[in-house]
C-alpha cells in the first residue's frame, strides 16, 4: 500500500444509544502515515468511536472502510486481522503476569505437548522492545513497572499482532512529563 493512500473511512456514520445520539453522520478518512488527534469533551463521542473501528461496538448505521473495502467488525478479533490495535486509557494488563506473558496473553506461544514455550515469548517480546527503543525485562512482573513502561508494553503487544493501525484512547492522562516525551 503506496504512502498516504486512504487506510481508513467513516461515511455517515451513526451511533445511537437509548435516549442518546453518541454520533451522527461522522464522515472523514485517516491516510497512512498520518498522525489524527480527535479531540472533545467527555460525552463527545470519541470512544464510541474508537469502539466502531476497534470491534468493541458492532452496531451502527452508516460505512466503516478499511484499507479501501467496506467493513462490518463482528468483534475485536475481527479488527485485530484487519490490522488494528487499540490501546484504552485503562491499561488492560494483568499486574501478576510477566511482560512477555502480557503481550502474549490468549495466543500464547507453545511447543510439544501444549507446554508454554517462555523463552521464545520473551525472546520475541524482547524484539520488539528493540524496536521501541527501551529496555523492559520481559520477564519481570508487569505490575512492578511505571506506568509510562506499562503503556510501552500495550504498544509492544499492538506491535505483536502487527497492527498497522493504532488507536491510543487518552494515552498521556496518566503519564510523567519524561514519560510523555518517550512516548
Amino acid at each position: 500500500m503506496p504512502a498516504f493512500e486512504e487506510v481508513i473511512r467513516f461515511q455517515n456514520l451513526t451511533k445511537q444509544f437509548p435516549g442518546v445520539i453518541a454520533l451522527k453522520d461522522i464522515n472523514f478518512d485517516v491516510r497512512r502515515g498520518e498522525f489524527l488527534s480527535i479531540c472533545g469533551e467527555n460525552g463527545a463521542g470519541k470512544s464510541t468511536l474508537m469502539k466502531i473501528l476497534s470491534g468493541v461496538l458492532t452496531t451502527y448505521e452508516g460505512s466503516l472502510f478499511v484499507k479501501g473495502e467496506e467493513t462490518h467488525f463482528r468483534g475485536t478479533r475481527d479488527a485485530e486481522r484487519a490490522g488494528i490495535s487499540i490501546i484504552h486509557q485503562e491499561l488492560n494488563l494483568v499486574e501478576e503476569l510477566s511482560v512477555a506473558a502480557n503481550i502474549f496473553l490468549g495466543r500464547e506461544k507453545r511447543i510439544g505437548f501444549g507446554f508454554l514455550d517462555n523463552r521464545a515469548m520473551e525472546r520475541e517480546a524482547a524484539d520488539l522492545f528493540r524496536q521501541l527503543e527501551c529496555e523492559i525485562d520481559p520477564r519481570r512482573p508487569v505490575g512492578q513497572l511505571r506506568v509510562g513502561d506499562q503503556q510501552l508494553v500495550e504498544i509492544a503487544k499492538a506491535l505483536s499482532l502487527n497492527a498497522e493501525i493504532l488507536i491510543m484512547d487518552e494515552p498521556t492522562s496518566a503519564l510523567t512529563e519524561s514519560e510523555v516525551a518517550r512516548l
